[in-house]
């Protein structure tokens, strides 16, 4: 149940060009995971101080895949916020909508869902119908809907988005970076704390189906709680995540993944690594530009099984299952990469669309 609450504001400090101390500036002699893999992007950020902690190729284009939902459902709070629409009003599936490829909740034409219903399926499920309803029910149409995503998006701040559609699915006009995704993610914290604890909801249940939520860092990454997946075969396997410790929240983006497990493990990766830069400033109560310097009590081993990402400072362990491969990552300052082998992801429903073109799936 989604309750309503006081809308409240974030205070957000300059600016700064810092890193992770240098841990996060990639060596020049270490070939840059974007020589091989040019869907790769990240970007974490203080929310706090606005301060980017570290950024590779965060504003380079890439497609959002169903990141693009956060937008679809920012416009949704907003309007709830107007008063345009509420929790119980309901939402009818047009042929249009009930035609959506995989991910989806599976409505058919003239099915009836209220907005809290398509609240969780679109954070749950990612669903393609769903969003498409709110597109429909906000906009008119999909295609107005998300001439008006792209205007608001604009307007705060995400000045490299254009949106084609309300899921996210495959075209070529799409273009974001992670830089915009994590404005994105900050301002749905920042604008609707009463909705935005929806993106913890671990399932959701649709005739007699129930699903899970795609997000498998929640529960996993000490403090995580949002804020969405997204992957076609363009994109690769995308992530924007937020974090808070002890009243400390930052936000990070990895987009481009070969697989689910891959990019789960660069995300945590990069949290642990920024929090342990934040702590280690606030113990040292000095600049940061005169104390830069590796982190290196954060590590990260592989096996066939998955990922195990260790803080050697308190001996906390993340364990994340799939078959990745050795993680080269930024805090021993070689490179900021990871590789996959294969593109197993037990979440995903690419196996359901086996010999689907490559335009009709977006399966996360």
């Amino acid at each position: 149940m989604i309750h309503l609450g006081r809308r409240n504001s974030a205070v957000f400090g300059a600016r700064h060009a810092a890193v992770f101390g240098a841990a996060l500036v990639i060596a020049a002699s270490a070939p840059a995971f974007a020589q091989t893999n040019d869907r790769y992007a990240a970007i974490v950020i203080d929310v706090e101080t606005n301060e980017v902690l570290h950024a590779d190729q965060a504003d380079e284009q890439r497609y959002p895949a169903s990141l693009t939902k956060m937008m679809t459902l920012y416009m949704l709070f907003e309007a709830m916020e107007r008063g345009e629409i509420g929790l119980e009003d309901r939402m009818t599936a047009s042929r249009y909508a009930s035609r959506q490829p995989p991910s989806r909740l599976g409505v058919r034409r003239g099915d009836t869902l209220t907005v809290e219903q398509a609240i969780n399926a679109l954070v749950v499920q990612s669903a393609n119908d769903v969003a498409v309803m709110v597109a429909e029910q906000l906009g008119g149409t999909e295609a107005g809907f998300a001439e008006q995503m792209t205007r608001r998006a604009r307007q705060l701040g995400m000045e490299h988005t254009r949106f084609m559609n309300a899921s996210g699915l495959p075209n070529p006009r799409i273009r974001t970076t992670a830089r915009d995704m994590a404005t994105l993610s900050i301002a749905i914290w920042r604008d609707f704390p009463q909705y935005y604890h929806v993106f913890q909801t671990p399932t959701n249940a649709w005739r007699g189906r129930e699903a899970r939520n795609h997000n498998r860092l929640l529960g996993a990454v000490e403090g995580v709680d949002g804020i969405k997946t997204g992957y076609t075969r363009a994109s690769g396997f995308n992530l924007a995540t937020a974090a808070v410790r002890d009243g400390r929240r930052v936000i990070a983006v990895v987009m481009g993944g070969a697989s689910a497990a891959a990019r789960d493990a660069q995300v945590a990766y990069l949290i642990e690594g920024a929090y342990e830069e934040l702590d280690r400033r606030d113990a040292l109560q000095t600049d940061v530009a005169a104390t830069s310097r590796p982190v290196q009590s954060v590590t990260a081993a592989f096996d066939s099984t998955g990922a195990t990402i260790v803080r050697q400072s308190d001996s906390s362990v993340i364990q994340l299952s799939g078959p990745v491969s050795p993680l080269r990552g930024p805090l021993d300052r070689r490179v900021t990469s990871y590789a996959a082998q294969g593109d197993v992801d037990p979440m995903s429903l690419e196996e359901d669309a086996a010999g689907e073109p490559e335009h009709a799936l977006d399966a996360d």
